[in-house]
């Protein structure tokens, strides 16, 4: 009777640990392509505290590089950031973070504000399948999923990537059990220069009204950072597209929604020129998103705010923190071609 309950053991343990495999060997990696992907898993190798929390889309994790934050102020961040971040997964994902740390400030994009409904599973992957289990994993994608999809997808990914086995290359054997870091403290960096503008024209809006979800939302987090004595403040990045445009019947509503709860909001678009921007050099993609030199300028500028309206102090006389932050440095400024 023992021997069966050996060898019965044995058979589930390797069944797990089979499936287990199969699960990282079909699962997308996120290294050499689609590298946004791979952002949202690297904040748990963090061991460090951060004075700031960035979260959003890719107009906070292609628009701020917290390097130059510490290098010109002395302040830590991070970018909670992901591709088409959801207000609700940037909820979840504020939720979770303070599980861990508490920073003295909270950064929101308001650009996902206009979507009111679950957009898209791919996007929706980018975000969730990095996060670790926990319940505000579940309540995420509970919140996130499309009809289409399943939630115990989500749970078990080998069940959603199972097909990918015939699409498996060399990547997928490298990063079978590691990946390498792609960001830096969740900046994903840009260094190609292509200026210039999108011809295309913005349709009028058919209801100017921000969805009711997404406020509510954006409320959520308001009361969360209040409740744990965090200042939040919400953010729209500068970009000089008309493909991602942000209408001014939407800017009103946050100018009034901040004013109300009095919060800090800042329009970056229209301080373009006053923050430095050069839509011929600073951007990598026409406009639509600030390349390396583009964000230094932004993340410049917004320090400045940080350090002055907001108070937050450097921390470059902690010997600890500033061994860290120089390695930091150095990866990046590695990466920048410095």
């Amino acid at each position: 009777m023992k021997k069966k309950i050996i060898l019965c053991t044995c058979i589930v343990l390797a069944a797990v640990m089979l499936l287990g495999f199969l699960q990282a060997l079909v699962q997308p990696k996120y290294m050499t392509s689609a590298r946004e992907g791979a952002l949202i898993a690297e904040y748990y190798a963090e061991d460090t505290p951060h004075d700031v929390l960035f979260v959003g889309d890719c107009e906070v994790y292609e628009s701020f590089t917290p390097p130059t934050l510490w290098e010109q102020y002395g302040i830590t961040s991070y970018i909670r950031g992901s591709a088409q971040q959801l207000t609700w997964q940037s909820y979840y994902l504020l939720e979770e973070t303070l599980k861990y740390e508490m920073p003295k400030v909270v950064v929101f994009n308001v650009l996902a504000l206009k979507y009111g409904e679950p957009q898209d599973e791919a996007y929706n992957r980018m975000t969730l399948d990095g996060m670790q289990l926990s319940a505000t994993k579940l309540w995420a994608i509970s919140a996130s999923m499309t009809e289409e999809e399943s939630f115990v997808s989500y749970l078990f990914p080998l069940l959603r990537f199972h097909s990918r086995w015939k699409e498996l290359g060399r990547e997928d054997l490298t990063y079978l059990f590691h990946r390498d870091t792609v960001s830096h403290n969740g900046y994903l960096m840009q260094t190609e220069i292509r200026g210039g503008k999108s011809e295309i024209i913005p349709s009028p809006l058919v209801d100017d009204a921000l969805p009711k979800t997404s406020m509510e939302y954006l409320e959520k987090m308001r009361a969360l950072c209040e409740k744990n004595g965090i200042a939040f403040v919400l953010i729209k990045a500068p970009t000089n597209d008309w493909k991602y445009h942000w209408y001014d019947e939407w800017d009103e509503q946050i100018v009034s929604y901040a004013a109300t709860h009095e919060i800090p909001y800042y329009n970056f678009i229209p301080l373009a020129d006053e923050i430095g921007i050069d839509w011929n050099v600073d951007t990598y993609d026409a406009g639509v998103h600030l390349n390396v030199y583009g964000a230094e300028k932004l993340t410049a500028y917004f320090g400045a705010i940080l350090a002055n309206s907001l108070g937050l102090e450097s921390h470059k006389d902690d010997a600890a923190l500033a061994k860290v932050w120089q390695q930091k440095l150095d990866a990046y400024h590695a990466e920048r071609g410095d």
